[in-house]
């Protein structure tokens, strides 16, 4: 993981933490109020559980192709295409290719790094 503050993060340097079967995450740079995170998508399939959190969420589709449903709205989503979170809302993302998104989260997810 990337250490809060730091103002370069190195894709090649980061560590990926992986999360199951499917999904990776490499939490890239961060401050209190704001952090940038891939997911990375190994393999098609549920990505998590559904699930709401208190962070807005703006994501950007850099590779693959995902199902997305936020608020009970499901769109394809594919390179270049991106999608908003409001604070609260339930969503949930299926793989349908492998790919790689790219998160924006504030304030920063404090979960995401504090030691389980």
């Amino acid at each position: 993981m990337s250490e809060k503050g730091n103002v370069f993060a190195f894709a090649e340097t980061t560590p990926v933490e992986v999360l199951d079967e499917v999904v990776s995450r490499q939490i890239l740079t961060f401050n209190d109020e704001i952090m940038l995170v891939r997911v990375i998508a190994r393999a098609p399939g549920q990505m998590g559980v559904p699930h709401s959190h208190p962070h807005t969420q703006i994501t950007s589709v850099e590779s693959g192709v995902f199902e997305l449903t936020i608020g009970g709205r499901t769109e394809r989503l594919k390179a270049g295409d991106s999608f908003y979170v409001p604070s609260g809302v339930h969503h949930g993302a299926v793989c349908i290719e492998p790919g790689v998104l790219v998160d924006v989260f504030t304030p920063m997810r404090e979960d995401f790094v504090k030691p389980a």
